[in-house]
């Protein structure tokens, strides 16, 4: 099984507002860069996207190292993601789930592959994390 290493970013002016996602992918000597953006979102929403589509892009099941700045994302699939699925999607007030819908297809693509979340602080001039963050930056301003 193929050893991938993923670095995902989201941003937004606003929030809500236009947003952006950025991913860099590597895999032993070679990187691929991904980006996308939308005109109304929000920032958790962009940060869900950025690992969603970093997984989706794989063509075959990877031991994947994912790096995020968003604790929203790397709680949610490690920490809360299992108990939101045995209420049906409600959280512990009763209230259904925020973003659900990227939940659920985050939660379908990350069940392809073996993957371990870590946090890393972002805006610390953590290289990859600075690239994945340059890509969702940059991502807003082509719409």
């Amino acid at each position: 099984m193929k050893k991938v290493t993923i670095y995902t970013d989201g941003a937004c002016r606003g929030n809500p507002g236009p947003g952006g996602w950025g991913v860099l992918l590597q895999y032993g000597d070679h990187e691929k860069k991904l980006s996308g953006a939308e005109r109304d979102t929000t920032n958790n929403r962009m940060e869900l996207m950025a690992a969603i589509k970093a997984l989706a892009s794989l063509k075959e099941p990877c031991r994947v190292e994912l790096y995020t700045d968003s604790q929203y994302v790397q709680k949610g699939i490690s920490e809360w993601l299992p108990v939101w699925k045995k209420k049906h999607w409600k959280k512990a007030d009763k209230k259904p789930v925020k973003n659900a819908d990227l939940w659920q297809k985050l939660d379908e693509e990350a069940t392809r592959h073996q993957v371990s979340w870590h946090w890393v602080k972002g805006h610390s001039n953590h290289p990859e994390n600075d690239i994945a963050d340059a890509l969702a930056t940059a991502a807003i301003d082509t719409l």
